[in-house]
């Protein structure tokens, strides 16, 4: 059953909350360098993403919340809890999930027609598909 747009549109700012704080974790705490740098790219491409939706959320009369999905709180703390190879092994395996998941979750929204949220998720895939190339070229998939 797809979502409401203002229900895609709040889960979308908390998924781009958990990939910023997963990012950040990673840039910091990253046993590999290549495993940091996507750490740093999934920060910046999701702190752009969640700008272009919150001032969308406003318009719509959204509520925004900081939060992050239960799933990437539970990634959170459990990578919390790890370092070098078991870390980059880790993050990168529930990136690959967590992106395939969202592609899919936004290409149904995109093809819901000419509306403000449809058309966001279809500006916004491009991104989250460089960053699933990414983390699949990272976890050899």
């Amino acid at each position: 059953m797809a979502k409401s747009d203002k229900q895609f549109l709040s889960d979308a700012i908390k998924g781009d909350n958990a990939e910023i704080t997963l990012g950040q974790l990673a840039a910091e705490k990253g046993g590999s360098d290549v495993v940091r740098s996507f750490g740093q790219t999934l920060v910046t491409g999701h702190r752009k993403a969640k700008d272009e939706a919150t001032t969308l959320a406003a318009d719509l009369e959204v509520n925004v919340s900081e939060g992050i999905a239960g799933d990437a709180q539970q990634e959170l703390e459990k990578l919390q809890h790890l370092a070098g190879s078991e870390f980059d092994k880790e993050f990168v395996s529930f990136m690959v999930t967590d992106h395939e998941k969202a592609i899919s979750e936004f290409k149904e929204k995109a093809g819901e027609g000419n509306r403000q949220v449809p058309e966001l998720a279809a500006k916004t895939l491009p991104t989250l598909q460089k960053h699933l190339e990414l983390a699949q070229s990272l976890s050899g998939r």
